[in-house]
């Protein structure tokens, strides 16, 4: 039984390790960070091997929350080097958001980044984002089209302040 399970473990991982490892690198703009990142997936999978119905699904969705936290991080680090760097320099507008596509979709609600990560990022079908996130597909069709609308007033918004 140890056998087949550690075979059947091999041959997933020998399928989608490249694809996620590929699809983390465009998120993270780095290749050891990306490699870190699926790799922490697939262990995380294994761990729970015997209780996961849906491997891919759970690489995916794992892989994107470490994306979040990777992204997160940055934010701090970035953050406190502003603080180290500047002395008193205040922002004139402190609500003006980096107009970037990849800050903004990090800022959105867990219930709409998933979804557009996976869609828009992993070039998923949206009946694929339905199964894997368990969620009916007008429910991902909506919560795509919501993201999408925070993400154009968020860039609009982020114009305005730039011109």
């Amino acid at each position: 039984m140890k056998r087949s399970r550690e075979k059947a473990a091999s041959e997933l991982f020998a399928a989608l390790y490249p694809r996620l490892a590929g699809w983390c690198r465009r998120l993270v703009d780095d290749d050891e960070t990306a490699h870190e990142i699926a790799s922490e997936a697939f262990t995380r999978l294994w761990a729970r091997w015997t209780s996961v119905a849906e491997p891919r699904g759970f690489l995916y969705v794992t892989a994107a929350n470490l994306v979040r936290d990777h992204w997160r991080k940055l934010e701090r680090e970035r953050r406190a080097m502003h603080r180290v760097t500047s002395e008193a320099a205040v922002r004139p507008h402190p609500e003006q958001a980096d107009p970037s596509v990849r800050l903004l979709v990090q800022s959105l609600p867990e219930r709409l980044r998933v979804p557009i990560l996976l869609h828009y990022y992993a070039d998923m079908p949206i009946r694929e984002v339905s199964v894997l996130t368990g969620r009916k597909e007008g429910t991902v069709k909506a919560d795509l089209h919501a993201a999408r609308e925070l993400l154009r007033v968020h860039l609009r918004r982020s114009l305005d302040h730039t011109s």
